[in-house]
């Protein structure tokens, strides 16, 4: 891997390089309700998007402090889309979609992508659009120089800077950036801008271990007042408490709208339907789905499985925590927070955590 470093005042020379050959998305600052923080700390309010270059102002491009609001997973597998098309004569063929390039992913995403990986790409069949878009997508990362309430990240031992799995990976410092880039797609998309990149000197890499050190510090002090069980009990208390009453007492609040399983950037399930388009071609669409939906398991002749709201809430818990584990030897959560954000009901993955822990480690006085 080769370190360079990118002046400030050179940053949209990287940006339109790598926008000749790529769909560029880039991070624009939307304005959010500052959550208040229950142990004191003055933590980030505002959110980010990721819009493509050619239409986000250059005035309202940004380094994001931390994740944006949407997953990584929705430029892999998208919400609603076409998987198979079924050609009759006359059926036009489909165009190949451009390569993206996605400025801004954290830490948090990248660890996401093995659980993706692992699922679309496992097996003797991997699924082609996810496996299209996988090698193509540029992934240009960059290190969290901030958090808000919700990440938690670091519970799980996951950097909030990214170590493995990017393709080029931006650090800023007080006047410019430190470049890693660590792939030959990397190397290929900034190949046109040696003139502007200079080598790393050892002042700037020390300064930026020095950055990453007090990130992960302060957020390590903000997460030990939340008490969240560490990696290696997770399966243990979530196995353990397959009859906690946590579930039920947790599922009062849910309005079953989706949003966690939606926002999740390791959740993947999906189902599939065919959609007749025109007297032509029937195209066979692939919809995202979540455990958390009423008829995720249910089946011909009405039987549901999973047909009560608890039973629901837990399985999403036995999936990311057991199967995971047992199957991956990582849990299927990446600490990002964003189920957190989005819940009316609040219910927070990190205190059903903490309740799991404390009814199978602490005693009942």
């Amino acid at each position: 891997m080769e370190t360079y470093f990118l002046k400030s005042e050179d940053a949209f020379k990287f940006y339109e390089s790598i926008n000749k050959d790529y769909d560029l998305f880039v991070p624009v600052r939307i304005p959010s309700k500052k959550i208040k923080c229950e142990f004191g700390f003055d933590l980030a309010a505002d959110d980010y998007i990721l819009k493509r270059y050619s239409q986000a102002l250059k005035k309202d491009i940004t380094f994001n402090e931390y994740r944006p609001v949407e997953p990584v997973r929705t430029y892999f597998t998208h919400y609603k889309e076409e998987v198979v098309e079924f050609f009759h004569e006359g059926a036009e063929s489909k165009k190949r979609e451009r390569a993206a390039a996605l400025f801004g992913v954290k830490s948090c995403d990248l660890f996401s992508l093995k659980i993706q990986d692992y699922v679309f790409l496992g097996g003797d069949e991997p699924d082609p659009v996810y496996k299209s878009r996988r090698e193509s997508i540029l992934l240009i990362a960059s290190d969290c120089t901030a958090f808000k309430e919700a990440c938690f990240c670091r519970a799980f031992q996951i950097d909030p800077f990214a170590n493995e799995g990017f393709d080029i990976n931006l650090s800023p410092l007080n006047n410019g950036y430190l470049v890693d880039v660590a792939t030959k797609k990397g190397q290929a998309a900034v190949q046109e801008l040696k003139n502007v990149f200079t080598q790393a000197t050892l002042g700037q890499l020390s300064g930026r271990e020095a950055k990453r050190e007090a990130v992960a510090k302060r957020l390590d002090e903000h997460l030990s007042y939340h008490k969240i069980p560490g990696k290696d009990v997770l399966r243990e208390i979530v196995t353990a408490g397959f009859n906690s009453p946590v579930w039920n007492e947790q599922m009062k609040t849910c309005v079953e709208c989706g949003g966690c399983v939606l926002m999740c950037d390791t959740c993947h399930c999906f189902l599939l339907s065919d959609e007749k388009r025109g007297e032509l071609n029937t195209k066979r669409m692939r919809l995202w789905d979540g455990c958390l939906f009423k008829n995720f398991t249910r089946v011909a002749g009405g039987a549901n499985a999973l047909r009560m709201r608890y039973m629901r809430l837990r399985n999403r818990f036995m999936k990311k925590f057991d199967f995971f584990i047992e199957n991956m030897g990582i849990q299927g959560c990446c600490g990002c927070g964003r189920c957190i954000d989005v819940c009316p009901g609040k219910i927070d993955i990190r205190g059903i955590l903490k309740r799991l822990n404390d009814e199978k480690y602490i005693p009942a006085a």
